[in-house]
């Protein structure tokens, strides 16, 4: 555990827009398409800024991916990694475990780059069952969520 003022926190999650993607199928396919690049069981999310809170995400964080306005679901980080761009300039891989999990969907609005995410402000999982569930419209998905509903 991270010692931190006020207490110790076990770990901290990232938000991050899932830009491009409908639905979590679509970051799912996105992923199979790219999975050569990466090590086996991971995948990669580059970013431009490095987390200063890095031993809190690598102490059971996750990355939790904000689709059309909703978190719908996140992925375990395994490790930070330096990349470097086609531009010379250095950057941040987010390493993952490549198993998305589905979660309760939670509205959020939209934002740049990513946000910490604390653990008491982070959606429950979906049961395993639930995760082959039909995903519900992200718009009747994220009203529902706002009323309390799902």
């Amino acid at each position: 555990m991270v010692p931190r003022l006020g207490g110790i926190v076990d770990h901290l999650n990232i938000v991050k827009l899932c830009v491009g993607a409908d639905s979590v199928e679509d970051l799912t396919d996105w992923h199979r398409l790219h999975a050569a690049q990466w090590a086996p069981g991971t995948t990669e999310h580059v970013t431009r800024m490095w987390p200063k809170r890095e031993e809190e995400l690598l102490n059971g964080g996750s990355l939790y991916w904000v689709i059309k306005g909703v978190i719908l679901a996140r992925q375990r980080l395994l490790g930070l990694a330096r990349r470097q761009g086609g531009d010379g300039i250095e950057r941040c891989a987010l390493v993952m475990d490549a198993e998305v999990i589905r979660t309760e969907p939670a509205p959020r609005r939209p934002f740049q780059g990513w946000r910490y995410l604390p653990p008491d402000e982070t959606p429950r999982d979906l049961p395993k069952l639930r995760a082959r569930d039909d995903a519900l419209p992200p718009e009747m998905a994220r009203a529902l969520a706002e009323i309390g509903l799902r």
